[in-house]
């Protein structure tokens, strides 16, 4: 067997390096990466700015424990603070530590509170929280829990966007609300404002945390620094990560004052989380997302791809059922099997990647311009129209 353990079905090619939003290949062929390492590479491949960083602080101090003072830590910290609900910041390596540093807050939050036995979370079906024990079981999909068994204890799961559900479902041992503003492996599906305003209305109601996961969908991907912005609907724990970096590890749980501080000394802790060459990337990154009209450029190519994808969904009915997303967190419904639409986009050099309920999702870096919209709309449609020229063969 391989020497690299077989948990990925992988396509057969490999990059050896990347500019802009394109990857090339070691065979010398050249890609559009709109799936940007599955949303990471927010500022795509070798920016000037993340590269000068990166190679300014490997020259000084890759790590540091943190049993130590680090100013980049607590730089990246004030700032994330200073632009979001926030009061506090852990930092850790993925985004499935930042969700069980926030499951861990959730339940020391209530002990901490009087009420040690409230430790149950809601979560909602089709969700997609990392791969943990803990995270796969608040996710709840068969396929991330099937052979690793018995699941981790106190996860209810309701259907997303379905309050109703969520409201009969708390109970006395109830900690917490747990949503994606947009589920992103369940296949880029937004939640509606309503429900989000109920999440925050039940957990004020029955003494719950709102525990957001912007692992996918912050740092810029919507179009707004965090998802929830665009709703208005703040949380109490939110975990962030892919973006983050830029490429680079990194993972951070935020967390209000009252949540926040129940984490003493010694209750949690990472030993590579928020070292020095992390934090540079991260405010490296923060530099260029938080410049003025950053954001503004990703809401209008955001609006552009989006209007691309619903004329493709137009031209090709039997191929795509719809468009769906916001910002540059887009997915097109298939009518036909998703690794299909991936393989042929592939053939033709741009890069997707799939989610659940027969999506595909472009994710391309934050980057993009005009020009990169029109090139990847281009190959949709020649992908587009061999496959229904396919399907129209099949079915004659």
């Amino acid at each position: 067997m391989s020497a690299v353990m077989p948990t990925y079905a992988r396509t057969d090619v490999a990059f050896d390096r990347g500019e802009g939003p394109y990857l090339h290949a070691t065979d010398g062929r050249r890609f559009l990466d709109f799936g940007s390492g599955v949303a990471v590479t927010a500022l795509g491949h070798g920016h000037p700015h993340l590269v000068k960083a990166l190679t300014e602080q490997a020259g000084k101090l890759w790590h540091c424990s943190n049993l130590y003072r680090i100013p980049g830590q607590e730089r990246l910290a004030e700032r994330l603070v200073a632009a979001s609900f926030a009061d506090s910041v852990f930092f850790c390596n993925s985004g499935a530590e930042a969700v069980e540093c926030g499951l861990k807050i959730v339940r020391r939050y209530h002990d901490a509170t009087g009420n040690p036995g409230r430790y149950r979370v809601i979560a909602c079906q089709s969700a997609f929280h990392g791969r943990t024990l803990a995270t796969i079981a608040a996710g709840g999909q068969e396929k991330h829990l099937a052979g690793f068994e018995p699941m981790v204890e106190g996860f209810d799961r309701v259907a997303f966007g379905n309050l109703n559900e969520v409201r009969a479902a708390i109970g006395p041992e109830t900690a917490a609300l747990l949503v994606e503003p947009v589920q992103g492996e369940g296949g880029i599906r937004p939640a509606d404002v309503e429900f989000l305003k109920g999440l925050r209305a039940a957990a004020d109601e029955f003494g719950l945390l709102l525990f957001f996961d912007e692992v996918q969908t912050g740092i810029g991907r919507t179009g707004k620094l965090f998802a929830h912005e665009w709703e208005g609907v703040v949380p109490d724990v939110m975990a962030v990560a892919k973006g983050l970096g830029g490429g680079f590890p990194v993972g951070a749980c935020l967390a209000v004052d009252k949540a926040a501080r129940v984490m003493t000394p010694g209750s949690h802790g990472s030993t590579f989380g928020g070292n020095p060459l992390a934090m540079a990337a991260s405010n490296a990154v923060l530099d260029v997302v938080l410049a003025p009209g950053f954001l503004d450029q990703v809401q209008a190519r955001g609006v552009l791809l989006r209007q691309g994808l619903d004329n493709l969904v137009a031209a090709h009915p039997a191929v795509f059922e719809e468009a769906r997303g916001i910002g540059l967190m887009l997915g097109l419904k298939c009518r036909i099997e998703p690794a299909k639409l991936v393989a042929a986009l592939f053939a033709e050099g741009l890069l997707t990647v799939p989610a659940g309920d027969n999506v595909v999702r472009l994710l391309p870096p934050l980057i993009v311009g005009e020009d990169h919209v029109a090139e990847a709309l281009d190959i949709l449609e020649r992908a587009a129209a061999k496959l229904a020229a396919e399907a129209k063969e099949k079915a004659a």
